[in-house]
C-alpha cells in the first residue's frame, strides 16, 4: 500500500470539509448526488467518446496502482542480470533458455529470446528499442484518459450549474423548489474542480512517474541484453547494473 496517496487523498478531503465547516457550512450541503451524476457521469462519458475502449479500460485499471503501485523489481533484476551474464560467458547464450521459461515478465523473455537464437546485437537492440517504445506509447495513452479527465470535469461541473439555474428559474413560483436547484448549481462547480485538482491530475502524475520507471527499466535492460549479446566486459553489465540500483 502507498500510505503517501492514502495519506494525500485523505489531507486534500479534510482540508476541503474543514474549510468547509469552519466557514459556517455543513457537510450535507455538499452531498449533491444530482451534481455528483452530472459531472462523474458526463466527465467519463466525454473520456470514453475521444479514447478507444481498450485503452480506457486498461487506464481503468491503472488507477490500483496509485495506492497499490507495482512492487519494485530493481534487486531481482539485478540479480537475474548477473546470473545471464555469467552463464552466458560461462555456457554460451544458448543457457539462458531456462532463465526465459522461468520469467514472467514479456520483455525479458523475448530479450533472452532474441539472444538465444543469435540475432545480431544491433538488430536485437532496435527490435527491443521499438519494443520498448510501443510498451510506453500504450501507457501514456492509458495514463492521459486521467489528464482528460482532468480537464472536461471543471466544463462539466459549469454545465452542472448552469443546469442547476434553469432549474431555479423554472421554479421561480415555488421557493420550495430554489434551494435544491441552487445547491446543484454551485456544489456541481466544487466537484468539478476538485475532482480535477484534488483527484484527476494527481492520479495522472503519479501513474506517469510510475510508467517513467518501468520504462527506464526496460532501456537498460535493452542496453544489457546488447552488451551479453555482443559478449562485452563483465564489467561493462556491472555498470548497467549500478545505474538501475543508484537511480531514485
Amino acid at each position: 500500500m502507498d500510505w503517501a496517496s492514502v495519506i494525500g487523498i485523505a489531507l486534500a478531503l479534510a482540508g476541503l470539509f474543514i474549510g468547509h465547516g469552519l466557514d459556517g457550512g455543513k457537510l450535507a450541503s455538499l452531498v449533491q448526488p444530482a451534481a455528483f451524476a452530472i459531472v462523474v457521469i458526463g466527465t467519463f462519458g466525454a473520456v470514453l467518446l475521444q479514447t478507444e475502449a481498450p485503452t480506457f479500460t486498461r487506464g481503468m485499471r491503472m488507477l490500483r496502482w496509485v495506492f497499490r503501485p507495482p512492487p519494485s523489481q530493481r534487486g531481482k533484476l539485478a540479480r537475474d542480470i548477473a546470473l545471464w551474464s555469467l552463464h552466458a560467458r560461462r555456457d554460451g547464450l544458448l543457457s539462458l533458455e531456462q532463465h526465459m521459461l522461468d520469467s514472467t515478465d514479456k520483455f525479458v523473455q523475448k530479450g533472452l529470446r532474441l539472444m538465444i537464437d543469435g540475432i545480431h546485437p544491433e538488430k536485437l537492440r532496435g527490435l527491443l528499442e521499438t519494443e520498448v517504445t510501443a510498451y510506453e506509447f500504450g501507457q501514456r495513452q492509458a495514463v492521459k484518459i486521467w489528464e482528460a479527465a482532468a480537464g472536461y470535469s471543471p466544463t462539466i461541473g459549469i454545465l452542472g450549474a448552469v443546469l442547476g439555474l434553469i432549474h431555479v428559474m423554472e421554479n421561480l413560483t415555488d421557493p420550495s423548489k430554489l434551494g435544491a436547484g441552487i445547491a446543484v448549481a454551485f456544489v456541481s462547480t466544487v466537484y468539478g474542480v476538485g475532482l480535477a485538482n484534488l483527484f484527476f491530475y494527481p492520479v495522472a502524475n503519479k501513474l506517469k512517474s510510475i510508467v517513467a520507471e518501468t520504462v527506464t527499466q526496460y532501456e537498460i535492460l535493452t542496453d544489457v541484453f546488447y552488451d551479453i549479446a555482443s559478449g562485452d566486459h563483465s564489467r561493462v553489465i556491472d555498470e548497467r547494473v549500478a545505474s538501475l540500483m543508484s537511480r531514485p
